[in-house]
């Protein structure tokens, strides 16, 4: 049974180089075109929010899968994500990467707590058959288990 837990609601206004605002004003900020696209120098981008808030959910998923196993997380672990935007034929795309990098846990170990917060994650249970998204554990490409894939 699906119980809703939040909504979270923003407005946009003239696209990519327009503005952004929640409903609580919490993000109140300019939008541009990323600048290596000839945009302003200053202003977020859809990109750059969007791979905050995956890096943020996955980071939290670690969390409950930590929680589950009885270990603490480091708190100087870290999750970075990097989200690409791509134009294929006519039409255009995202794909994204995390790394993680769990401070003091053995690497196999890690990348099963990886491919376990990847099932969990409300963004990589979002994106699952939509986008690719590649798995790694401190740089290193993480074996992603078939239920994962």
């Amino acid at each position: 049974m699906k119980k809703n837990l939040y909504t979270a609601d923003a407005t946009a206004t003239g696209g990519r180089s327009g503005h952004v605002r929640s409903s609580d004003s919490v993000i109140d900020m300019p939008m541009s075109v990323p600048e290596g696209l000839g945009g302003e120098k200053g202003a977020t981008n859809p990109e750059q929010l969007f791979a905050a808030g995956y890096a943020a959910c996955f980071q939290q998923a670690l969390i409950v899968i930590a929680g589950r196993e009885n270990l603490k997380m480091d708190p100087a672990s870290t999750v970075q994500c990097s989200v690409t935007l791509f134009q294929e034929g006519e039409g255009y795309g995202l794909s994204a990467v995390l790394d993680v990098d769990l401070k003091g846990v053995e690497p196999q170990k890690a990348i099963d707590m990886v491919n376990k917060a990847h099932q969990i994650c409300p963004y990589s249970v979002g994106t699952r058959g939509n986008m690719e998204v590649e798995l790694k554990v401190a740089g290193q490409p993480a074996a992603v288990s078939a239920d994962n894939a």
